[in-house]
């Protein structure tokens, strides 16, 4: 079964709204888990418009699950994520002033500063995942850096399936693939919602994991997060 590990940025961006500890994440976080999520995921952002570097020391104790936090590796990031020890560390090339990713890495051109950072992530117990698109000369290079797992950047998958063009599927089984002969862990996130998660699901193979966030959070407005994560479950079975 492929793993769900929830995004919990737009709880800390509810909460950042009115000021205070409502709603509290932490709180949330437990619920999350108990009603069967594999996983929390946060992305702090230097301005620490939603989750705050203080939210990611909070949560540590709180998350017996899957721990992964995403993020530009700039200094800052890079001595929290070590400070912390999560069981992932999801390395996402997003600039200071962007709402949300988009884009996976140039694991080429960036390739030496990439695998210095995975190497001092991965001397430190923790297991490295690069946010990348389906480009296949770029998986290798990500593999050559020595990643752990990859996570596919879907935005452009979820865009196209919405219009109807299932052949968009290929190019991120083909992907996969790849990265699993290479021995890299398959993650997914971005725009996964309850309209388009099993199908991606059933055409992708050896999926470890996915991370949604905001899809799954505006769900639960309608249908409530106990619901909502069981009906993920149930089509990630």
């Amino acid at each position: 079964m492929t793993k769900l590990s929830v995004n919990i940025n737009k709880i800390a961006t509810l909460r950042n709204s009115r000021g205070g500890k409502v709603p509290d994440l932490l709180k949330v976080s437990t619920d999350i888990q108990e009603f069967g999520a594999q996983g929390i995921t946060i992305h702090p952002r230097p301005d620490e418009r939603h989750i705050r570097y203080r939210d990611a020391h909070d949560l540590k104790p709180v998350v017996t699950a899957e721990y992964n936090i995403e993020g530009n590796p700039i200094p800052k990031f890079r001595e929290l994520v070590l400070a912390v020890k999560p069981t992932q560390v999801t390395l996402v090339p997003d600039s200071v002033d962007q709402i949300t990713s988009n884009a996976g890495w140039d694991t080429i051109t960036h390739q030496v500063f990439l695998k210095d950072i995975i190497a001092e992530f991965k001397k430190a117990g923790i297991r490295t995942s690069i946010f990348i698109d389906t480009d296949l000369k770029r998986i290798e290079a990500a593999a050559a850096a020595g990643t752990d797992r990859i996570e596919l950047y879907t935005e452009h998958f979820a865009t196209e399936y919405s219009k109807g063009n299932n052949d968009v599927v290929k190019r991120y089984r083909e992907a996969a693939i790849l990265a699993h002969e290479l021995g890299l862990g398959i993650n997914a996130g971005h725009d996964l919602n309850l309209k388009n998660i099993e199908f991606f699901k059933k055409n992708i193979p050896n999926l470890a994991e996915v991370s949604i966030g905001h899809a799954l959070i505006s769900e639960s407005l309608y249908l409530g997060f106990e619901n909502v994560v069981n009906m993920y479950l149930h089509r990630l079975q």
